[in-house]
């Protein structure tokens, strides 16, 4: 009998494939996939009479709605007298990770779209599907990086040695600082860069970039040019009007490193930051990665009351980010080069942007790739059900990347979800294990084991040899 029941299952789930890849496939024959996302938590069941939980939805869950049941229940009330309680049920599919699942759910629990289905602050973001390019001169490639600060650029026989590992341990991808983290460009640029700041190109650590270039793509690397964005000591000493301040008093807001942000409501940042992408770009970098593509932390929005965002616009964090994602791949689309945002690891398993501006859907439908930095030792104890996630390397990498998945499957045109990973020890972590080949191996593994074959190590100090 349950092999029976197995066997009509699968029948009908492959009816239900069929039939909705004719719906997508035949848009002369006006055909439409129905969608429909989850307004809050929904529970699902295996038949529209409600016998048996399967399991919930999650708040923004995207279901295919292939057919609509009226259920009616007769009942008595207090009175003796007949009632009728009517409950419409949707019998939806919906993917887990690259599964499609069949279930039945009430019709209260959806909304037709995305944007009707989360929070207010984020109803003005831009779900639709976006084209996304491919470059015949400037060919994908599937990711195995690795960070290289302009330092190890610049250090007298360090990049060899680094291109040398990289050969010895399929590494073929670097990731090196174009724009550093204090708002420093790490080699000269044209003097289009002086109408935005004067002091930023004075001193470049990367004194030529066209022979690094070359011996990179002689070595079959592909080069990923990283530009921090909102994060900038040097453009906020030069703009003090641009800075996050407090309401009261407009003194400096900083974080615990005490480096002041700059607004990402800042457009002449944003022109600014792009510039530098094209100076990235005409030199033979394949990619542009936006770093610090946020606001700063703010306690979880709870400092917001009392920040002064030099919001002009009236625009939420989530729509401010968007739109400078949206900017940069406009402006930059003639240069043939991709485009990848780094956002915060938890983004994708949190339900709203976590007061920084990067809501998981409304970044990946803008970029070609999305890189949630997903190091053990940035979750704090408990996430996942883990007492210290730094100490489960493979546990920690597997929940982050199938929530970032299913996240995705929530949008049209999804970014390649491509993680940073951990090549470092966590040391100020209580409860941190010291990290190796083998818990590199395990977050590779993680990724792997749900399909993700593109990850970028991350070592402050570039000091990779201990990890493979």
């Amino acid at each position: 009998m349950r092999f029976t029941k197995k066997i009509l299952l699968f029948i009908t789930i492959v009816f239900v494939l069929i039939f909705q890849s004719k719906e997508t496939y035949s848009k002369e024959k006006n055909f439409k996939v129905r969608y429909g996302y989850a307004k809050e938590r929904a529970s699902i069941y295996s038949d529209e009479n409600k016998k048996e939980n399967i399991g919930s939805l999650i708040k923004g869950t995207r279901v295919n709605i292939f057919d609509t049941k009226e259920i009616i229940k007769k009942s008595k009330d207090k009175n003796g007298e007949e009632i009728e309680q009517k409950t419409v049920m949707k019998k939806i599919t919906y993917k887990d990770l690259d599964k499609t699942k069949l279930a039945w759910v009430e019709d209260t629990y959806l909304v037709p779209t995305l944007n009707e289905a989360v929070d207010e602050r984020f109803k003005n973001l831009d779900f639709s599907e976006k084209t996304k390019k491919e470059y015949k001169d400037n060919k994908r490639v599937k990711v195995r990086g690795i960070y290289v600060s302009a330092h190890s650029v610049a250090l007298k026989g360090r990049l060899d040695e680094l291109i040398e590992l990289a050969k010895k341990n399929n590494i073929n991808t670097f990731v090196i600082d174009v724009k550093g983290d204090y708002g420093e460009l790490t080699f000269p640029m044209s003097d289009e860069i002086n109408k935005y700041t004067k002091s930023a190109n004075k001193n470049p650590i990367i004194k030529e970039i066209e022979p690094v270039i070359k011996k990179l793509k002689d070595n079959g690397i592909y080069t990923i040019a990283r530009i921090v964005s909102f994060k900038d000591t040097i453009y906020a000493k030069e703009n003090p009007d641009k800075i996050i301040v407090y309401k009261d008093g407009g003194k400096a807001f900083t974080n615990s490193d005490g480096l002041v942000w700059v607004s990402a409501y800042d457009k002449n940042l944003w022109e600014y930051n792009v510039t530098v992408a094209k100076e990235a770009a005409k030199v033979g970098f394949n990619e542009i990665q936006f770093d610090y593509v946020r606001f700063p932390a703010s306690n979880g929005g709870k400092l917001d009351k009392v920040l002064n965002y030099r919001n002009t616009d009236n625009m939420t964090k989530a729509e401010a980010i968007q739109k400078y994602l949206n900017y940069a791949k406009k402006e930059l689309s003639p240069y043939n080069v991709y485009i990848s945002a780094d956002i915060y690891g938890q983004v994708g398993s949190s339900s709203d942007d976590m007061s920084l501006g990067q809501f998981w859907e409304a970044v990946s439908s803008e970029v070609d790739y999305v890189s949630p930095m997903m190091y053990p030792s940035h979750y704090g104890k408990g996430v996942y059900g883990l007492a210290v996630p730094d100490a489960n390397p493979y546990k920690t990498i597997y929940h982050s990347t199938k929530d970032s998945i299913n996240r995705n499957n929530n949008i049209s045109s999804p970014a390649i979800i491509r993680p940073w990973i951990q090549a470092f020890t966590a040391t100020w972590v209580k409860g941190h294990i010291n990290y190796g080949p083998n818990e590199v191996k395990e977050q590779i593994k993680a990724m792997k084991d749900l399909g993700v074959d593109e990850y970028i190590l991350w070592s402050a100090t570039n000091r990779y040899e201990n990890f493979f």
